[in-house]
Formats: C-alpha cells, structure tokens, sequence
C-alpha cells in the first residue's frame, strides 16, 4: 500500500519550508517501520524506491512544480531509473533522503536521489521524468515558459550522461516478448 501518512506528514513540512531553486536540493527525514521490511530484514527495495517517490513529490512541490501542473492540468510520469543500492536499511534505523534535479534536454528531467544513513550513502538513484499532457509529452521549455523560469540548461553531470547514452543502445521493445517466450 502507498504510504499515505508518510506523504501527508512530508507534505505538512513542506508547506512552511522555502521554496526551492530548480536546481535546488529537497531533504527530507524518515524511519524504516516493519511495514516497510521485507524477508530479509531489511527495507524491501520496493518500498525504496516509494520513499524515493515522495522525495521527489516534495521536491516538485517546493520547486513550483505542483502548482505549474494543477494550473495546466498536466501529469508527471517516471521514463527510466538507475539504481544503486549499497547499504541495508533495518527496522526502526533512521536515515535521510535527498532529492534534486541534475537537469534536463530537450524532453526529460534528470533527478537524482540519495539515502542516507548518518554520513554513509546507502541508495542513489538517477531519474528520468516527464511532464505530460493529454498529447504526451510537455517539453521542459514550455514548463520553465509557464512558471517563468529563465536559466541556462545545466551541463549533465558525466556519469549522468553517460547512463542516457548506454540507454539508448538498449532494445526497445525489449527482445524477449510474450510470444517468444516459452
């Protein structure tokens, strides 16, 4: 199930916290609960990437983001992810989140987003996004139009535009279909 209370309590922060750059960095607390364990003992990486999720959804929020896509009746939608996990998450063990855009091109953002447990990393993760409309994709020039962003696109850091360029060597559709399958 989404974690609903998590959203609500991250979203009440959010209300008295400033707004951000667009290039600015969302940081926001949290706890593993045994709902969130899997077998292992350990935050499900499911539930990771969920938590991750409501990052970004606050990150959206203090940035303008929201408000552009209420006004405009525009979506937000998830078009690829690169994760790294490195370090387990146990129970009631606390830890920190942050979230931020490394930039965009013509038709994607790029966010990425870290967990943090003290000073050691235990998940990052890089993000492909679009803002979407009922004819598909909105290109970020038409959102920064609308909420009267003018700055300069930022260089992708390398290691983030090096995963778009391996990305697009991938097969699409994938090789293995339902009817190729045995």
């Amino acid at each position: 199930m989404y974690p609903f209370v998590r959203l609500i309590k991250d979203m009440a922060i959010a209300r008295n916290a400033p707004e951000l750059p667009i290039l600015g960095v969302h940081v926001s607390h949290h706890r593993c609960w045994p709902q969130d364990i899997d077998v292992f003992i350990e935050m499900n990486n499911g539930r990771i990437l969920t938590i991750l999720d409501l990052g970004r959804t606050v990150l959206a929020k203090r940035v303008g983001l929201l408000t552009a896509l209420k006004e405009r009746k525009w979506g937000l939608t998830m078009a690829g992810v690169s994760v790294r996990y490195r370090k387990r998450i146990r129970p009631f063990v606390k830890f920190r989140t942050m979230s931020r855009a490394v930039g965009w091109d013509d038709k994607f953002f790029y966010l990425e987003q870290s967990i943090w447990i003290d000073n050691e990393c235990a998940v990052q993760a890089l993000y492909r996004s679009a803002v979407t409309d009922k004819n598909g994709i909105v290109r970020p020039r038409q959102l920064f139009d609308h909420i009267g962003y003018e700055g300069d696109r930022p260089v992708l850091p390398e290691w983030a535009q090096n995963w778009i360029d391996a990305d697009q060597t991938r097969p699409w559709p994938p090789e293995v279909t339902p009817d190729t399958a045995s």
